[in-house]
């Protein structure tokens, strides 16, 4: 007979023992019901609670609220399963039914594997290495598939879910639209959807515990009544026309002050007009006051750069100064409401550049947030890099050039903290485009290995992935990386994967992990991120020597599906999702390999209609694998090389 008491009374600690009881009764489903009470003074079954509660020790966390410490100690008929604060509870339980043998491979019920077993004596305690572990909404966005996303992100040790924009729109719009995927017909949404489906996420969210973060960008214009809801689609004509009253506001540029290529999202507004940024502080601080449930309210500047305010009062200091004048603009706002929001400000194209002048006159209140989006994604974060050995470029007003190199970025980040005096944490892209680049999966899960380690041994505490909640195609091995990496930096790439792929793909994955390992040497990450052109002078992509090793792949791939297909009825239904969607990679993988050797051997007309004739095609397939599929963050990713 197991039980469950709550020692603490809290909704996720309430949400932490329903997980428990629900995946024990899998795990053992013969064991009977499992009553589930609140009893702050029981001394047996499974007890649940912050770990103050049960007099332990939490002193090596700097903040109970935001870090997560994990404290387990079980026998085989219950324990202790405890956290610094709530939502720690609720991955501790998660951990110790991982250390138990249950594994999330992927969102959704089919991508668990729940082992039935009976339980065992776990002793395990540990605080997250990173405080900062999560992801943001992007790419194409539908609300079935957030609330998977959101589920799956406490499961493999994450703490945070990020929502940019008020009202989401650009996101929902090219799901509903079915954007990029000729197979499948539009069904739009409405704003006022979309705000509802917003409202829904942050209740599972905060059901979870999670950090919510929100906004991004998008202040730059909307306080000013310039709609900016569209994302970045161009406004002309009379759509573009700036209103007389609001035209004093807009950033100048070449003489004139108005939308920074017609899109509102990408227009900067003229910072060293006092007025206007009391304008835009009163915005960001009502927006504050009735968003009581955001931990952490993003305020980032226009999307896009060399877009900056040219006037002559702007040019006396560079965009970082007058962002920091800004921040203390709102943080005098916000003291005066008695308001505690915490504001993330952000490393990021024109602001790279640390200020040269203004300093926060309330760091604390404050975190850097550095965003390495010009970034290369073949090489990784280097560890204990020497500041010393790096030139950052010089900032150019509107003319600047932005660096490949990633540890250009920790330079500029590590000035911002001096600075300002201020922790950081990062922005990263790997899900935005750079996860389809790697045919292999493998070596794109090891740069993230290697960042995550990297960024944590240089001062940032943490990362929010950037990029589609439906990054598990074909499998959910990096995802897998990025997660226990950052809860644990001290982990083995290699014991992460055979952990990964046994699970995933059963006895015979070491089959699945060789293909895969051999198909990231035929068709080489470097090449699809522009790398290893033959001839620079004829493109970034012109590179016949490979096309031999893009043929063989595909011959390969073609060898190898048979054993995909002995395997697609296993006795594991993850295992049955994880070979089935091989199954549909095998396909894919063909397709993009064929317009490849086209482009590789420098006929583009053929490799572009070829790229048109994968996105027609397999589009068909999207609804069935939707939840680890992303059609349109695909064609983002490859419209570079196929367009």
């Amino acid at each position: 007979m197991y039980f469950i008491n709550k020692i603490t009374s809290n909704h996720t600690v309430d949400f932490a023992a329903e997980e428990l009881k629900k995946y024990l009764r899998m795990m053992m489903p013969r064991c009977g019901e499992i009553d589930i009470n609140y009893a702050p003074d029981a001394t047996d079954g499974f007890r649940l609670g912050i770990m103050s509660d049960f007099g332990l020790d939490t002193s090596e966390a700097e903040d109970l609220y935001l870090d997560d410490i994990i404290h387990i100690d079980c026998d085989e008929k219950g324990g202790i399963i405890a956290g610094s604060n709530p939502r720690s509870v609720l991955l501790a339980v998660y951990r110790y039914l991982t250390i138990n043998g249950c594994r999330w491979l992927f969102p959704g019920i089919d991508g668990e594997f729940i082992p039935m077993k009976d339980i065992e004596a776990v002793s395990y305690h540990k605080m997250a290495d990173c405080r900062y572990r999560g992801q943001c909404n992007e790419g194409a966005e539908a609300q079935h598939l957030m609330m998977d996303a959101i589920d799956f992100t406490p499961k493999v040790g994450m703490n945070i879910f990020m929502i940019e924009f008020d009202i989401p729109k650009h996101y929902y719009n090219v799901y509903y639209t079915h954007k990029e995927n000729p197979a499948r017909e539009p069904e739009p949404v409405t704003n006022e959807t979309i705000l509802q489906w917003k409202r829904q996420c942050e209740a599972e969210m905060s059901k979870r515990g999670l950090q919510f973060h929100d906004m991004g960008h998008s202040w730059t214009m909307q306080p000013f009544d310039i709609d900016t809801t569209e994302g970045w689609i161009m406004k002309d004509g009379e759509e573009a026309q700036i209103p007389a009253e609001v035209k004093p506001y807009v950033a100048e540029m070449n003489g004139k002050r108005e939308l920074f290529g017609g899109v509102p999202i990408n227009t900067n507004f003229c910072m060293s007009n006092a007025e206007a940024r009391g304008i835009v502080a009163r915005y960001i601080a009502d927006y504050a006051e009735q968003a009581t449930n955001v931990d952490y309210l993003h305020v980032w500047l226009a999307d896009g750069s060399n877009n900056h305010c040219e006037c002559e009062e702007c040019r006396k200091m560079i965009p970082s100064d007058w962002y920091m004048m800004l921040m203390n603009d709102i943080d005098s706002e916000l003291t005066k409401r008695g308001l505690k929001t915490r504001i993330v400000f952000i490393c990021y194209v024109d602001t790279m550049w640390a200020p040269e002048k203004v300093k926060l006159n309330n760091p604390d209140r404050f975190s850097l947030l550095v965003a390495a989006i010009t970034r290369s994604y073949t090489d990784s974060v280097k560890a204990n890099l020497d500041l010393t050995s790096i030139t950052p470029i010089q900032y150019v007003r509107n003319k600047n050039k932005l660096p490949t190199n990633v540890n250009e970025y920790i330079v500029h980040g590590n000035n911002w903290m001096k600075h300002c005096d201020v922790k950081s944490f990062v922005y990263e892209y790997h899900y935005w485009k750079a996860q389809y680049r790697d045919l292999g999966v493998i070596d794109a899960a090891r740069i993230i290995y290697e960042d995550v380690k990297g960024y944590k041994s240089n001062g940032c505490d943490g990362i929010v992935e950037d990029g589609s909640q439906r990054s598990y195609f074909p499998n959910g091995f990096s995802y897998y990386v990025y997660a226990s990496t950052l809860f644990d930096t001290s982990v083995d790439f290699e014991a992460l994967k055979k952990d990964y792929f046994s699970h995933a793909y059963g006895k015979d994955f070491e089959t699945v992990l060789d293909f895969f390992e051999k198909l990231g040497k035929l068709a080489d990450f470097r090449y699809f991120n522009g790398k290893l052109s033959d001839d620079n002078t004829k493109g970034a992509y012109y590179a016949p020597s490979l096309a031999e090793g893009f043929k063989k792949a595909i011959a390969m791939i073609e060898e190898f599906k048979p054993f995909v297909n002995e395997h697609r009825a296993v006795p594991y239904r993850a295992q049955s999702v994880a070979y089935k969607l091989l199954a549909y990679y095998l396909e894919y993988c063909i397709m993009i390999l064929h317009a490849t050797i086209e482009k590789a051997e420098g006929r583009n007309d053929e490799a572009h209609q070829l790229f048109l004739d994968l996105k027609a095609d397999f589009g068909k397939y999207e609804p069935e694998i939707e939840l680890w599929y992303d059609q349109y963050m695909m064609h983002v990713c490859f419209w570079h090389l196929f367009g």
